[in-house]
């Protein structure tokens, strides 16, 4: 009202037209803000909510590995991180903000509250308890199952149309709850499972050959941990079976020790732990790969966590990572590898170990 009152005193005070409208340029010079000044607006932009929004769970070490590879891939316009330690929470948030200018994901947000996390597409669990030195990741089980009981329903209630990527550990049982908890279809709950083993098992593989790990294939799947299950049947280079140059690769009898590249891929993520205190790059480029082929749906086939009751004489409601399509909509299918009789054992009895302990699970 103070534009129009100074207004109505110039005209009513009789002043020449000229120096009426100079005095107004000048009051409006000095009252317009710069932004004002600078833009001229054209359109009244709406505030709708993002289109292609992840939410990563935990600013822990893993979490915050996870956001940076995400942000350096464009995956999304906008990312929520969400914590219990709001000073940490907030500083992580900022730290990125203030590399805006090198990204180009155009908003980064962070909240105690869960509200913030609205409208994803894709919503990452890292938070959960760290694994000690020497600690298995199934001891990490119950400790992990309460801190599920309060994130995944916080979750569905803001989010109810994402995918959930679980990559806390144990990955494959916290899958499960996760599972159970949201009461989300099973190909909307992923376990980031053993894409990192995978990887991890085809560089090793690489360093023995002097082959970039881009063009050797192998998988390893079952559980993500001591029982996860290495498919010599299927190492090759360039379609170029390993075994059939080889028969006795991955045995006991095999005088070239190819069995302790799997040792080494189970044995790693202790050794990291060792050394440094935690894991964290590797697992944020492997979750951010995975992120890509969801966000963009890719359908590339990954060795993930699924529910594979009814798979390989399986009968229980395990989820144990096997070659998956990815994409948009989450899991659309499996690929039915075709595993030597001593595979299958091994894929049984890990399914075996992880329903013994996820019966006894209290959520």
């Amino acid at each position: 009202m103070l534009y129009v009152d100074i207004c109505r005193h110039f005209i009513t005070s009789q002043i020449p037209e000229d120096k009426l409208h100079c005095a107004l340029n000048t009051f409006q010079l000095y009252t317009m803000s710069v932004k004002e000044h600078l833009i001229h607006n054209v359109h009244k932009e709406e505030h709708g909510h993002a289109h292609n929004k992840i939410t990563v769970v935990g600013v822990g070490a893993v979490g915050m590995a996870c956001a940076i590879s995400i942000l350096m891939k464009d995956l999304a316009d906008e990312l929520a991180l969400v914590d219990v330690v709001e000073d940490k929470l907030r500083g992580e948030m900022l730290d990125l903000q203030h590399g805006s200018l090198f990204l180009k994901t155009p908003k980064i947000v962070s909240g105690k509250d869960y509200s913030v996390t609205a409208n994803s597409k894709l919503v990452i669990i890292t938070a959960g308890a760290r694994q000690q030195e020497g600690e298995s990741r199934l001891n990490l089980v119950q400790r992990n199952v309460n801190i599920f009981k309060f994130i995944i329903p916080s979750v569905v209630k803001h989010s109810p149309d994402c995918k959930l990527l679980v990559v806390s550990n144990p990955v494959d049982i916290l899958t499960y709850v996760a599972w159970k908890i949201s009461g989300f279809p099973k190909h909307r709950v992923i376990g980031s499972g053993c894409n990192l083993d995978s990887a991890r098992f085809r560089y090793l593989m690489g360093e023995k050959l002097g082959v970039h790990s881009l063009s050797c294939h192998g998988w390893i799947v079952g559980e993500h941990g001591d029982s996860s299950v290495p498919v010599w049947s299927g190492v090759n280079v360039a379609g170029v079976s390993l075994k059939a140059l080889h028969p006795e690769l991955g045995t006991d009898a095999d005088k070239e020790h190819w069995k302790e590249v799997h040792k080494q891929v189970v044995d790693s993520a202790y050794e990291v732990i060792k050394l440094k205190g935690y894991t964290s790059w590797a697992i944020g480029l492997s979750v951010a790969d995975l992120a890509e082929t969801v966000m963009k749906n890719l359908r590339r086939v990954h060795p993930i966590s699924t529910m594979v009751k009814g798979m390989y004489g399986i009968k229980d409601d395990v989820f144990l990572s096997v070659p998956c399509v990815l994409g948009y909509h989450g899991i659309t299918d499996v690929v039915m590898m075709t595993l030597k009789s001593e595979e299958e054992e091994k894929l049984r009895k890990s399914a075996d170990t992880l329903w013994g302990i996820q019966k006894e699970l209290q959520f």
